[in-house]
């Protein structure tokens, strides 16, 4: 990937943007008709000018430390909204498919929202994937993706961008800029002409570090002369949904509840949300936490695909009572689980939570919402506003817990 204009997922992203088509195809030739995936040798596409790539070309898109190539990540576009288990049995037949020409990577969850997120602009970057070559500090990969996400071609890099990040910047301009004297800050600025050992410094300081000790992981986040793009992104808190069909909150109507403060029966007409979605994400500005970034929340009903380091990012469970909820989790037995991650019930006004809720005490928090008036109709109930003050109990134990376990502005806990 010397260029941008060969970047495999630059064009990928670029051509979703345009609408233009991207052609399986058996040889590089322009002629060449389109075939299936277990067949095409390439990838061809057609704007902003017909460029044909060898479909096992490695993307900048790393998985446990390996390039996803090029065919791995159209087929995971193709089925972007397939749930995770037919995702993985179309990608098990197209592997028996191919035979020995090659393996279709199967992504995680995470790692699959992550990329489809990329790939359709609502965000311009990605922890998954790597900079341009030549991109030293991640700016010109930022630039050029947000111009992928309008249909436009990226600038090359080495050539000299505006600076905003966008377009090329005009000769004179590169002139001028040429002779400004640029500005030092406390990093730049204590440089010198050879390394110094200031070891014996640390040694003087240990009397005035006593009181004070210094926590193991805030060498590495607090280290200002490591780049930013160098520095690790903060991962998306988690919050797992209950899978059972007798919960109040679904994977249809959660969305609306915890973004909008708006109660809707899970099978309305009215609920937003695809039947189908196996996982959503909604965002929420948390104050304490990251005033100036609103954080991205990741809702999922199972923790099937769940990676280990997974758990510690997982900030509420939302729970029936029914006890079979917890069997494949981290914490199968509930009481244990509850001590780690703060458990959530939602029931109606008026009526008593099941005798396992009320057994589990206040590690899970519980709530109610009014009766749905009129099930079948199709327009918001404008006078559910006790919905907002059971939304905002909701999301106070949820930060509350986020804070005593550790979560920062750019980092997760390391463990809950």
């Amino acid at each position: 990937m010397a260029s941008t204009d060969q970047d495999p997922l630059l064009l990928l992203r670029q051509s979703i943007a345009s609408g233009s088509a991207i052609v399986p195809t058996a040889s590089s030739e322009a002629s060449a008709p389109e075939v299936s995936l277990s067949q095409a040798t390439h990838l061809t596409f057609t704007s902003p000018s017909r460029i044909s790539l060898p479909i096992n070309t490695p993307t900048r898109f790393v998985s446990n430390d390996t390039p996803v190539d090029l065919r791995s990540i159209y087929f995971a576009w193709l089925n972007r909204e397939v749930a995770i288990p037919e995702y993985n049995a179309f990608a098990s037949q197209l592997n028996q498919d191919l035979g020995g020409k090659g393996q279709v990577h199967k992504f995680a969850y995470i790692e699959k929202l992550d990329l489809i997120t990329w790939l359709e602009g609502a965000s311009e970057e990605s922890e998954c994937i790597k900079p341009l070559a030549g991109d030293k500090d991640g700016s010109a990969s930022t630039a050029a993706a947000a111009l992928a996400s309008k249909g436009a071609a990226a600038p090359a890099i080495g050539s000299t961008l505006g600076r905003s990040g966008k377009g090329t910047l005009d000769p004179r301009l590169a002139s001028i800029y040429s002779s400004e004297r640029k500005m030092g800050d406390r990093n730049s600025v204590l440089r010198g002409i050879k390394p110094s050992d200031f070891s014996h410094v640390r040694k003087l300081a240990a009397v005035f570090m006593t009181k004070k000790p210094l926590h193991p992981s805030s060498n590495i986040s607090s280290n200002a002369s490591i780049p930013s793009h160098q520095k690790q992104k903060r991962p998306d808190p988690i919050i797992l949904l209950s899978p059972s069909a007798s919960s109040l909150l679904r994977m249809t109507n959660i969305k609306s509840f915890l973004e909008n403060a708006q109660y809707l029966p899970p099978n309305s007409l009215s609920a937003g949300s695809s039947t189908s979605a196996n996982m959503l994400h909604i965002n929420r500005l948390v104050k304490d936490i990251d005033p100036n970034r609103p954080m991205r929340f990741i809702l999922v009903e199972g923790s099937e695909q769940f990676k280990p380091e997974y758990w510690n990012r997982v900030v509420a469970v939302f729970t029936t009572g029914q006890t079979w909820q917890f069997k494949n989790y981290k914490w199968s037995n509930p009481n244990e689980l509850f001590r780690h991650i703060p458990g959530i019930y939602v029931g109606w006004r008026g009526e008593q939570p099941p005798e396992s809720v009320r057994a589990w005490g206040h590690r899970v928090l519980n709530v109610a919402v009014d009766r749905w008036k009129n099930p079948d109709a199709s327009t918001v109930d404008t006078s559910r506003w006790r919905d907002r003050e059971v939304v905002e109990s909701i999301w106070k134990t949820i930060e509350s817990n986020m804070r005593t376990k550790g979560w920062k502005r750019d980092h997760a806990p390391s463990s809950i």
